[in-house]
């Protein structure tokens, strides 16, 4: 029986999304369902997630809709209603999981929370030269191997540590905030739906952590798990945000924060019929 869904946005980046997923299939578990949120990518996304629902033993789903424009928020929200189980994970299609990703959420998970992952931001030239050999052996997520392959050093290197108990020290330690980010955050589905979940006016910019307000508006406790959860992400161009929807969207934060409202009016139950 699977204890969780992984829901993941894409738009238009096989490549990446081919990535992501060679670091599902060595999760440590194979609990899960993975829900691919597609925001509208053309007929090569399409083709490659047929063949590899044929070929891969991961349970892999696509939910899609036209290109309109930005609308991560809705397929988001398609997505949720998709998910079979009562524990939903969420990161994004440019973000590939440690071995450890899936089973550290389904470890971490409590009643009435959600948790607040991390990520560590991979250069393009060492998102490109990432091979498959490199994610299973998890090459990716040591500090030194990137270095020689030409990512900087960082004090962000620390998000790569392998300990267990000095990662929790620094989950505790961290003066960031707990936030719901999008590229690895998890909740339970119940509480995700009592929030109508995404706000679909929101374009890029803030929409997740929005809905994570809202979260906490509703009492759902963050736990941070930025040093124990942990991704890599893959450089890419954002050829399709503008200044405007950054500005829209702090609008609707301001209004979140300012009213303490826990459910948006424009959510799930606002989709349009199929």
């Amino acid at each position: 029986m699977i204890q969780a869904s992984v829901i993941l946005s894409t738009y238009n980046e096989v490549d990446w999304l081919r990535k992501v997923f060679w670091g599902f299939e060595i999760q440590s578990t194979q609990d899960f369902e993975i829900i691919v949120a597609d925001d509208g990518s053309g007929q090569e996304t399409e083709l490659f997630l047929k063949e590899y629902q044929r070929s891969s033993k991961l349970d892999v789903h696509r939910v899609w809709h036209p290109d309109r424009g930005f609308r991560k928020t809705e397929i988001l929200n398609r997505a949720i209603e998709r998910a079979a189980t009562e524990y939903l994970i969420f990161t994004d299609g440019d973000c590939v999981p440690r071995r450890d990703f899936v089973a550290t959420h389904l470890r971490r998970r409590r009643p009435g929370s959600f948790l607040s992952g991390g990520y560590y931001k991979l250069n393009r030239q060492v998102s490109e030269q990432l091979t498959r050999e490199d994610i299973q052996q998890q090459r990716c997520f040591d500090a030194d191997w990137l270095h020689q392959h030409g990512q900087p050093k960082s004090l962000k290197d620390l998000k790569l540590v392998q300990t267990p108990w000095l990662a929790t020290t620094l989950n505790r330690l961290t003066p960031t905030k707990p936030t719901w980010n999008g590229h690895n955050a998890s909740t339970w589905k119940r509480h995700v739906m009592a929030a109508n979940g995404f706000d679909s006016r929101m374009k890029y910019g803030g929409e997740d952590r929005e809905f994570g307000e809202r979260l906490i508006h509703a009492g759902i406790r963050p736990i941070q798990v930025r040093y124990s959860a942990i991704c890599v992400h893959l450089d890419h161009d954002r050829g399709y945000v503008t200044p405007e929807m950054i500005a829209d969207n702090q609008l609707i934060r301001e209004a979140t924060r300012r009213s303490g409202v826990v459910r948006t009016p424009y959510g799930i139950t606002a989709l349009p019929k199929k």
